[in-house]
């Protein structure tokens, strides 16, 4: 498959079409994509996707960091683990295969250093965390030039740190890459001889003296970033030059909120489907994703806390009280768009499904 004369990118209308799937590590796959039209793909490193996948009793859609880099446009990768009661990536390591084709939404997120390629970076990840580093790591890498990065990755063992062959490769083409690894403790009959333990302070200070001259991008387990702003924040680093990704639901925060903006419990709202015509009337209090799910409308969704986006939807007309966590741009509300999951209609709201 050669580069086109006249490139097209993918949009989120074509699916996509799995062609090959690699083992990392023992849990973990990546899974490779590419366009059946044979489009590239353009995001930023660092970006995610949301998989709608056909599990049984219905599409589940699930959201996942992107590893690949957009300096390598023939292919998009995800790669993932299967947690405890996973479902959807349960799925995909049991039934997605080669041929096998998937719908998909974005690139979405704004957890990404796109723009600044002369900055010295602090990457710090945990398990799976390392795929938006992975991503950004090899953009740099891609650019030609010699990039300033201290990469710190925890695991388990040795053996399950993923990409670390493939880190290690580019370390050693390219003066800039630092790669630091932590490890609980040790494969059996391989000596380990590098940082073990907890991430902690001490192991900061040891592995990026110059940390407080940084941009921190940092993702993993929710205790596991909340253990590194700790630590950032003790040593009095600059937390505005600290970003992470998540998809777990934000700590709640107390804001002051005029309370004539807070939808009122006993108001009522109607939402009208501009597609179908169809009103339902319904609470303040209601989301409008709650709501178009009862009338029978398939509004894609993810995380269901306006973190990643899945559900972004066009409001034609009227007004609602949303309060997204950063999965939705200014230029999109501006446009009109609006988060379904974290939306409610103040009186008759018009949207597009």
């Amino acid at each position: 498959m050669a580069l086109p004369d006249k490139p097209t990118f993918w949009t989120d209308k074509e699916p996509l079409e799995c062609v090959s799937v690699l083992a990392e590590t023992r849990d973990v796959v990546t899974f490779c994509f590419q366009a059946p039209s044979g489009a590239l793909f353009r995001f930023d490193p660092g970006q995610f996707l949301t998989l709608e996948l056909p599990v049984p009793g219905g599409p589940l859609y699930r959201t996942y960091t992107i590893s690949s880099s957009p300096s390598r446009p023939m292919s998009i990768t995800v790669t993932v683990k299967a947690q405890d009661n996973s479902i959807g990536t349960r799925w995909m390591l049991d039934n997605l295969t080669v041929g096998t084709q998937v719908k998909a939404t974005g690139p979405g997120g704004t957890f990404t250093n796109a723009g600044k390629p002369d900055g010295k970076l602090l990457f710090i990840s945990a398990g799976t965390g390392i795929t938006p580093m992975m991503s950004m790591t090899t953009y740099l890498y891609d650019l030609g030039r010699d990039p300033d990065i201290v990469f710190v990755n925890c695991a388990r063992r040795p053996s399950d740190i993923i990409f670390r062959e493939r880190l290690e490769h580019m370390a050693s083409r390219a003066n800039g890459i630092d790669l630091k690894w932590v490890v609980s403790g040790s494969d059996r009959y391989r000596p380990w001889t590098g940082y073990q333990g907890r991430f902690n302070q001490l192991m900061l200070g040891l592995m990026a003296p110059d940390y407080l001259e940084r941009d921190v991008y940092c993702c993993g387990p929710e205790a596991f970033m909340t253990s590194v702003r700790e630590a950032l924040a003790g040593l009095g680093f600059d937390m505005s030059r600290y970003f992470q990704e998540s998809f777990h639901a934000p700590l709640p925060e107390v804001e002051d909120v005029p309370e004539d903006a807070v939808p009122e419990e006993d108001a009522k709202s109607e939402i009208v489907f501009v597609g179908s015509g169809e009103r339902v009337k319904c609470q303040e209090t209601d989301t409008v994703l709650a709501v178009a799910r009862q009338a029978g409308h398939n509004i894609p969704s993810g995380c269901s806390f306006g973190v990643c986006g899945t559900c972004k939807t066009k409001k034609v007309s009227g007004d609602v009280h949303m309060v997204h966590n950063g999965g939705i741009t200014e230029e999109d509300i501006a446009e009109g768009y609006i988060l379904a999951c974290c939306s409610h209609p103040i009186g008759t709201v018009e949207i597009e499904a």
